[in-house]
């Protein structure tokens, strides 16, 4: 296993558990011995979802589990009745927020899939992959492989090439600067990808010095800012957790609307997006009786390293940056721009390469070290945010429509409040896991979202035309 990997491995606590989650609902049902059937075809030919983790001094090893069984890891789950007025959604949300503590069998593959064949009509499928054995972005493309139509995993052959390539985490160690770095960060900044070459490229002769110490002095002061960032602001979403879970999410926004009202405030989708998250949070905030002025709050939002060509690859190759959300801000036009501003200026950063490093080498160390690393990261941040484009038209399983996708990336150390946002099938949805102790009742916030971008787009509606 890779150290990067393996610190995800070795992240597990007693109040966050680094599985990610997700939870499909499909309409009609599905039967679970087809899922069975289409998960032992399609997703088990990965290497990775047959293979145990095995542990020693020297770090972890992935080993064959001679005893794999597919309905070990396929179970069936039934939601208790819901009383009368309640939802099947709540149900459904309660048994992922039980689920979400509940440790996966470390004498297994560290995978599983619950099947609710009944509801709401449909069925609903609820995962839990442990973050060692892939990031977000390549578990998505995973996933994919299972719908009607989906890719195949790659040959078996060509598959254990790429499992045995740790070419590209020992080349980040020593020589940061990599092809798959350069292409990953080409979409962060044009600047800080020519730059990346020249550094790869020193018969560019003068030209490429200069560029070369303009790239040296942008590493250096992004190290002393995640170095010297300040501890997060004190509010009610900070503090310890206590290993109780609960997840919420809300109707879908379509995303048409959400592109109309980013192309009329000339900014990007992320900005109108992230923006509604501040504003739903801060709203929150002040509800409860917090003072949100002049207030930031930190979120620390994972940053693809690999090409999308590349994402079936497994493993976990992604950065971190930190951005500040200003939920003290009320405006929602004041807001945008804000949001807006702050992204521009992360563009071209070096912080996610430097983050990643960062996880590499506290696989590298003992676990108490590592705890130390993240007790200092979760200091410095009161959430993890990720925001991922999914299929922009709807997907079918075994004949059924997927209707609805969620998803949520663990939280470690001490942070206890997960943001995911994902588009798909024309429609962004967002989704929220929180701490018990710090957020009780995350639908909250969560219902919160609609509500802002509904303020952005009315005010944007008012705004002089052609200004």
């Amino acid at each position: 296993m890779t150290k990067v990997d393996t610190a995800w491995l070795r992240m597990d606590s007693d109040h966050n558990l680094m599985m990610i989650m997700g939870v499909w609902t499909l309409e009609p049902r599905v039967d679970y011995d087809q899922l069975c059937a289409r998960v032992q075809e399609r997703l088990v030919q990965y290497a990775r979802f047959r293979q145990k983790v095995v542990e020693d001094a020297a770090g972890a090893t992935w080993v064959e589990d001679r005893a794999f069984d597919i309905h070990r890891h396929v179970v069936r789950e039934k939601l208790p009745r819901t009383r009368k007025g309640g939802s099947g959604q709540a149900a459904l949300q309660a048994r992922v927020g039980e689920l979400a503590m509940q440790p996966l069998d470390r004498g297994h593959p560290l995978w599983q899939f619950h099947l609710v064949e009944d509801h709401d009509g449909g069925s609903a499928l609820i995962a839990r992959i442990h973050h060692c054995i892939a990031d977000g972005i390549a578990l998505i493309s995973v996933m994919l492989s299972m719908v009607d139509g989906g890719t195949a995993a790659p040959p078996a052959r060509q598959e254990r090439r790429e499992e045995r390539d740790d070419d590209w985490i020992g080349h980040t160690l020593v020589k940061p600067i990599t092809e798959v770095a350069v292409k990953a960060l080409d979409a962060a900044g044009d600047g800080a990808a020519a730059s990346l070459k020249l550094l790869m490229e020193p018969h560019k002769g003068v030209d490429g010095t200069l560029e070369a110490a303009r790239l040296a002095y942008q590493v250096l002061s992004d190290a002393a800012a995640l170095l010297l960032m300040p501890d997060d602001a004190t509010t009610r979403l900070k503090g310890q957790p206590a290993g109780k879970k609960h997840v919420a999410w809300c109707e879908p926004l379509p995303l048409d609307h959400v592109r109309a009202v980013s192309k009329a405030l000339n900014c990007s989708i992320n900005d109108v997006l992230l923006s509604c998250v501040a504003g739903a949070i801060g709203q929150y905030l002040r509800r409860h009786g917090d003072d949100t002025t002049g207030m930031d709050i930190r979120a620390m939002v994972p940053v693809n390293l690999r090409p999308l060509d590349q994402a079936h690859k497994l493993g976990n190759r992604f950065g971190l940056v930190p951005l500040v959300l200003p939920v003290g801000v009320e405006n929602p036009i004041e807001r945008v721009y804000e949001v807006r501003r702050r992204m521009d200026q992360l563009k071209g950063s070096t912080q996610p390469m430097l983050a990643f490093l960062v996880l590499t080498l506290s696989g590298l160390v003992i676990k108490p070290v590592q705890d130390a690393i993240l007790d200092l990261f979760g200091k410095k941040t009161t959430a993890v945010m990720t925001n991922v484009p999914g299929p922009r038209e709807k997907l079918k399983i075994l004949g059924s429509t997927l209707q609805d996708v969620m998803f949520w990336v663990p939280q470690s150390g001490n942070i206890g409040l997960g943001v995911s946002i994902l588009s798909y099938g024309g429609r962004v949805q967002f989704g929220l896991i929180a701490d018990a102790a710090l957020c009780p009742r995350p639908q909250e916030i969560i219902d919160g979202f609609t509500p802002e971008f509904d303020r952005l787009a009315l005010v944007t509606l008012m705004l002089p035309w052609g200004e």
